[in-house]
């Protein structure tokens, strides 16, 4: 049974064809390359970190200003805002000691107002907010609030983050180079129907930490692969503090790191792993040049990468006699969901790979063509697991302690039915200390009202 898992996940695939293969080599990564990235990560890292490189490093290394980790003594109602893909949630959790209740709602973010005006933006997130607080019956109560921010951002404090640059398909006016605490605050104070004391700014890794950290002190990474890509770690104060602008405690042992490692691969950085496919992805995306470390990784761009691979299978005559389906020529057509479907089918039958086909116009495809389409898949999804497993590793190193855990979320660790198992192998290739991989319930939600717990308590 192992055995057959191992060929599943790709180490050998003897019903592949030879040209199938090669069209794919370029996908398949050594691990001297991997370790090649490790070490050109941690360079970056080092110059994140560093006062004199910082402005000019591409991992930029944001400090967070979270200095404490819960410790199961918070207690009361906390709000958390979760703003970091085309939908937002609100959250309203109840702490006491080591229970919580969680109730949260879900609100859609209309493409008009993704590259609307950052006014216009915060003003809906306002609304749905007082709507969240009134439906609760707590509008007369004063609320901490911790907000989930998962873009780019220079933090100069807790509850102060400018936004460097927006991802994600995310481009409203007004926004980048202002601080974003502030202009939510000014939408809520507009309304003047609400009373939420925004406590702190974090982005989605932070919040993956701080959630498993609640359960686990342990923990000491948060990773995020979903939409996009991205983690955080804990490091020593006395590395950070010269390049730490605004208020933090120097003599507080440690401080959350936001790496913003999405970015690793501008200016060449990542040129000895890059391909044809990438290339074309980073093209056709509306930040070219920007976040290719992400874009080789994360949800918003799997699909497409294995798109694109069986479209040079197919205009090659590897696939389908050579003939393609309309849907299959349009970018986005190949959703990332279709890479975890697809590679969930069990070894010989192609269940899942045939629905797709039949989603996109492909009703007569034989078995050696779904075992093709499912070898893409296996190619793109393993790429992006050993490139993020290369990260983790380099932060492991970075740590320098065994037991270490990482708190991981996201929808292509959460859904991909071999991300686990892939990273968990490829980590522990990868370097020598001891990790566990630990799925965060809700991290983002979660994470950022015990940030708020954590701040609120320190007043």
């Amino acid at each position: 049974m192992a055995e057959e898992k191992w060929d599943y996940l790709g180490e050998k695939w003897e019903d592949i064809a030879q040209p199938v293969k090669e069209a794919c080599k370029e996908l398949v990564l050594t691990d001297e390359q991997l370790r090649t990235l490790m070490k050109s990560l941690h360079q970056e890292i080092q110059r994140g970190l560093n006062k004199e490189t910082h402005e000019e490093a591409i991992v930029r290394c944001y400090p967070t200003y979270v200095q404490d980790l819960p410790n199961g003594t918070e207690k009361g109602h906390f709000l958390a805002l979760d703003l970091g893909g085309t939908n937002f949630r609100v959250l309203l959790i109840s702490l006491d000691y080591t229970n919580f209740d969680m109730k949260s709602k879900i609100y859609a973010i209309p493409q008009s107002l993704m590259l609307g005006s950052g006014t216009q933006l915060f003003d809906h997130i306002a609304q749905c907010l007082a709507l969240f607080v009134k439906d609760l019956k707590l509008e007369k109560e004063i609320l901490p609030l911790g907000f989930t921010f998962s873009f780019p951002c220079s933090q100069y404090g807790l509850t102060k983050g400018v936004l460097v640059r927006w991802t994600k398909g995310f481009n409203c006016s007004g926004v980048v180079g202002e601080d974003v605490v502030a202009l939510l605050e000014a939408a809520i104070a507009k309304r003047n129907d609400v009373r939420i004391d925004v406590c702190g700014i974090l982005n989605d890794t932070t919040g993956t930490l701080m959630s498993c950290a609640w359960k686990n002190h342990n923990c000491k990474i948060g990773l995020i692969v979903g939409t996009g890509s991205n983690a955080c770690y804990v490091e020593k104060t006395k590395n950070v503090a010269a390049a730490v602008p605004g208020n933090f405690n120097e003599n507080k042992e440690h401080m959350l790191i936001n790496t913003e490692w999405g970015a690793m691969g501008e200016r060449g950085t990542l040129d000895f792993v890059v391909t044809e496919f990438d290339r074309a992805i980073d093209e056709n995306s509306i930040n070219p040049g920007t976040q290719i470390y992400e874009k080789m990784i994360s949800g918003m761009y799997m699909g497409e990468l294995a798109r694109l691979v069986l479209e040079k299978l197919i205009d090659t005559g590897l696939l389908f006699e050579g003939k393609c389906p309309p849907d299959l020529k349009k970018r986005g057509k190949f959703f990332t969901k279709y890479v975890s479907e697809i590679e969930a089918d069990p070894k010989g039958k192609y269940t899942n790979c045939r629905e797709v086909l039949a989603e996109l116009g492909i009703s007569n495809a034989n078995d050696q063509d779904c075992e093709n389409v499912r070898y893409v898949c296996s190619v793109v999804s393993r790429r992006a697991a050993h490139l993020a497993s290369a990260g983790i590793a380099c932060l492991l190193n970075k740590i320098g302690e065994n037991n270490v855990t990482v708190g991981i979320d996201g929808s292509v660790y959460r859904f991909h039915p071999h991300f686990h198992d892939l990273m968990t192998e490829k980590i522990g290739q990868l370097q020598n200390y001891t990790f566990d991989l630990m799925l965060s319930e809700d991290g983002s939600g979660r994470g950022a009202a015990l940030v708020a717990a954590v701040a609120a308590q320190k007043r």
